[in-house]
């Protein structure tokens, strides 16, 4: 009888050992993605403004939380300056997607929304104008927009928006609502959109909230439930400073089981004096 010597079986690994393996694996791809995310979030924080406006009037206060998974940060937006005319401008939007690219692009945004309003103040141009301003830089992404323009002497506001939530408002009277106006398509999709402007006369004092997404849409509850929960916010603080209201709505995004970033833009108005 003849005996054939049979090749050794290959010895499966150790479990110790592949987890291991696993585990440098992950830690890598951690090195790797780090200076990214470190990237992305110093980017976000550098591109919002450094200072709201000071005008007679009105009181602005704002509020930024970065996305809880750090690869998710992304390109929620705020903004307000003066326009030439005197007006404020009050802006907020949102970048699709995340990281660098879309961080790049909402500071383009941002800056393209300040240039167009220094030859005009009205909303609906200023957002038609810089829709195919970024049609023409012939770019990927897109960005949804809420931008008002404010005369506080004279209590004029006008707004428009494309693709973006409403404006959530309240009255010291005790009146609320949602300025569920007729928009337009978000910024970069479709050349010479237009962007209907609705306007209204401020007649007492109150408050008004500019926030995107990320403070009222997630697994946890629709966007109709996030902004019912904000309009009881504003409501109860409608006279309260800015500042503490803003902090108050920016925790509806907490709630909502969201991992995106989310922004409020917090405005209370006075009054016309006299």
């Amino acid at each position: 009888m003849r005996w054939r010597r049979t090749a050794p079986q290959p010895r499966t690994p150790e479990p110790l050992g592949t987890l291991r393996r696993l585990v440098g694996d992950v830690d890598k791809q951690i090195d790797l993605q780090m200076p990214r995310i470190e990237l992305a979030a110093a980017l976000q924080r550098d591109m919002l403004p450094p200072r709201l406006p000071d005008v007679p009037g009105l009181r602005i206060a704002a509020r930024y939380a970065p996305a809880r998974d750090g690869l998710a940060v992304g390109g929620d937006w705020y903004d307000a300056f003066l326009m030439p005319d005197g007006s404020v401008a009050l802006a907020i939007g949102d970048v699709q997607g995340h990281g660098v690219d879309s961080i790049a692009f909402m500071g383009q945004v941002r800056t393209g929304l300040r240039a167009i309003a220094t030859v005009t103040t009205d909303p609906g141009k200023i957002l038609g104008s810089a829709n195919d301003l970024f049609i023409s830089m012939d770019c990927d992404l897109f960005a949804t927009c809420c931008f008002l323009r404010l005369e506080a002497r004279i209590g004029e506001l006008a707004g428009v928006r494309a693709g973006h939530p409403p404006v959530v408002w309240a009255t010291v009277g005790g009146r609320s609502g949602t300025a569920l106006d007729e928009g337009g398509l978000p910024l970069g999709i479709q050349p010479h959109e237009r962007y209907p402007v609705t306007r209204r006369r401020l007649t007492e004092p109150g408050a008004f909230v500019l926030l995107t997404d990320g403070v009222v849409e997630g697994p946890s509850f629709p966007v109709e439930e996030g902004l019912a929960r904000v309009a009881r916010i504003v409501t109860a603080h409608a006279d309260a400073d800015p500042d503490v209201l803003a902090a108050e709505v920016i925790k509806v995004a907490d709630l909502t089981g969201h991992s995106d970033d989310a922004a409020v833009l917090a405005v209370h108005y006075d009054g016309m004096a006299g």
